[in-house]
């Protein structure tokens, strides 16, 4: 074999380990966007099953055929709110989607009226709706539905979730969605002050034209964490 051929053969040799180490690394490329994909479409597709029966039977109102007392009752109730949010009224009102649900003390139906004010919404043909726990001293919107308290507004507040999509939940009723209280935290009060509680709400009241956010906050008496977030919503019950 002459000097020019051992030479090709070299060259060869070497186009070949390059098409080696560039297969092996698209391979592994490949491999970090299917797993980075799945990863989002798992958070992206979270859900939570809310037992409607188990509901209807406890006096909520009911999402099925049922015509029931306490379903009218919350129709007026949020015809009213919907036309606040949305009629003419809302040209003059920050955050005009926005509604906080609180109490003077614990044990009054605060969440009970938060959950109601949720479930009637979502029966809308045109509007979705947002529940936010944001009791995050004594959360019961999850104990009340039966579930488990996952990860949820305190985590996006401390930046352990960099994502609101994070923390936010698909639920078994197509037009509503849930953010939990996540943990407690010593620092609850400074985290619903923070500048990233601020973005967040932002973010509820513009991101879809057509969604009402109720959030269900701890009672005005002894606690400040209310009143914080009376300056970010438009409306109060």
């Amino acid at each position: 074999m002459n000097s020019i051929e051992k030479a090709l053969q070299k060259q060869q040799q070497y186009v070949e380990a390059q098409n080696k180490t560039q297969t092996s690394q698209l391979q592994t490329d490949l491999a970090e966007q299917e797993e980075s994909v799945k990863s989002d479409y798992i958070v992206s597709n979270a859900k939570i099953i809310i037992d409607l029966e188990m509901l209807s039977q406890k006096g909520f109102v009911s999402t099925d055929s049922k015509r029931q007392a306490i379903n009218e009752e919350y129709r007026v109730i949020k015809r009213k709110l919907l036309d606040t949010a949305f009629g003419p009224l809302s040209k003059s009102l920050k955050n005009s989607n926005i509604i906080m649900v609180t109490s003077s003390r614990e044990g009054e139906g605060k969440t009970f009226t938060a959950i109601n004010l949720a479930l009637s919404i979502a029966l809308e043909q045109d509007k979705t709706v947002l529940l936010v726990d944001a009791d995050v001293l004594r959360p019961n919107v999850m104990k009340t539905l039966d579930l488990k308290n996952e990860q949820g507004l305190i985590e996006f507040l401390l930046g352990e979730k960099e994502d609101l999509a994070e923390v936010m939940c698909r639920t078994n009723l197509s037009k509503l969605r849930i953010i939990t209280a996540g943990k407690s935290h010593h620092l609850s009060a400074e985290l619903l002050a923070s500048e990233r509680m601020f973005t967040a709400v932002e973010e509820f009241a513009n991101r879809y034209t057509d969604r009402i956010v109720i959030v269900d906050t701890p009672p005005l008496l002894g606690v400040n964490e209310t009143a914080i977030f009376a300056n970010l919503a438009a409306l109060a019950l």
